[in-house]
């Protein structure tokens, strides 16, 4: 098990990288990644999601397209879309479910997606800006799954600087 300094590491090591060697993923990383996902929590065990792992360069590109022409997308040797499922939350909890909570969990899945593939050793950028109803497409999704989320996954061709970080007091307020 990793320690608290293990784990601090990875957090505060974690980057957004957007230029990726080609090399492929091994399988046995590929199936961490898809259990750091099955893993993560949500409202009531409801596991309101649903994750694509890419790896056919078309639909790579056609996802690249969909985020408004982020190239780096389609040159990952992965792409996972993290897609939503309003309904399972809503069944449950109603419109705050469908609204919220659907949401909380797949940031939640997609950060120990992130948390991982950095541990192994692998960078990833949590893309949010995309034309919705072309992934829907370049996926052929049914109705019932939101994209909400692509992840691109590979051996890092950057090393990104540590972004800024606001100071403890400005976000934080202890109350006792």
């Amino acid at each position: 098990m990793k320690t608290t300094s293990d784990m601090m590491s990875i957090i505060e090591h974690r980057r957004s990288v957007r230029a990726f060697y080609p090399d492929p993923i091994p399988p046995e990383h590929v199936e961490s990644m898809m259990e750091a996902l099955r893993w993560a929590p949500s409202a009531g065990n409801r596991q309101p999601w649903h994750f694509f792992f890419v790896f056919k360069s078309e639909v790579k590109k056609a996802l690249a397209a969909a985020a408004f022409n982020q190239e780096f997308v389609s040159q990952a040797p992965l792409a996972v879309v993290v897609c939503a499922l309003p309904g399972k939350s809503e069944a449950r909890y109603g419109k705050r479910g469908r609204d919220l909570y659907v949401y909380q969990d797949t940031a939640a899945a997609v950060e120990n997606l992130l948390l991982l593939a950095t541990s192994l050793g692998y960078g990833s950028c949590w893309v949010g800006a995309f034309d919705e109803n072309r992934a829907k497409q370049a996926l052929q999704l049914p109705e019932e799954m939101r994209p909400v989320a692509i992840i691109p996954i590979g051996k890092a061709a950057e090393a990104p600087a540590p972004p800024p970080r606001l100071r403890r007091d400005e976000i934080i307020t202890v109350v006792k």
